[in-house]
């Protein structure tokens, strides 16, 4: 299993991690995604497969020294991954209910994960350059019509109020014109 948002998924489930992976074979569990931390992952699975990434990753460099700087990173994160896990999907939820409401019927927002965007009836290239000079989410295009909002733990119940205020001016703006 990809356990890139596998602490976002526990706390929005509000599962225990363990429960989640449960039936995988092996998992990875990234800390540079919500958990905060500028770099780092780790991997499970059975013995001998963790033996054999262990292998692999010597064999390809992927060792290092001082490596407890990063750790130390990865272990604040987890420390309040929770707390911060949960403010932070809920202010995926509050800005999605906000642009589902805001762009309606001209777009259409994945309410489950609170980033993705599907648009019609917009030119949606210009719906996204527009958005990314003024969004305090990072916005970019996925698909032919698909925008994805990317969240990071640092963006407040604020910001994500400053950024439907803008999603609205933009929207407006391209109504409009």
């Amino acid at each position: 299993m990809d356990g890139a948002r596998l602490m976002n998924a526990a706390v929005a489930l509000c599962m225990p991690p363990a429960r989640i992976v449960e039936h995988c074979d092996s998992v990875s569990l990234c800390f540079s995604k919500g958990l905060g931390a500028p770099v780092g992952a780790l991997g499970g699975g059975p013995k001998g497969f963790t033996e054999e990434a262990w292998r692999l990753q010597k064999a390809l460099g992927g060792g290092m020294c001082q490596a407890g700087v990063l750790a130390a990173a990865a272990l604040v994160g987890l420390t309040d991954a929770e707390e911060v896990l949960l403010k932070d999907h809920q202010n995926a939820q509050r800005f999605a209910r906000g642009a589902w409401e805001l762009a309606s019927p001209v777009c259409s927002v994945d309410l489950t994960t609170g980033g993705e965007v599907k648009v019609d009836g917009l030119p949606p290239e210009e719906l996204c350059q527009r958005l990314q000079t003024m969004s305090a989410d990072e916005v970019a295009q996925t698909g032919h019509a698909v925008l994805r909002a990317v969240r990071h733990r640092d963006i407040s119940a604020q910001d994500t109020k400053l950024a439907l205020g803008k999603w609205a001016f933009v929207l407006r703006a391209l109504r409009m014109g």
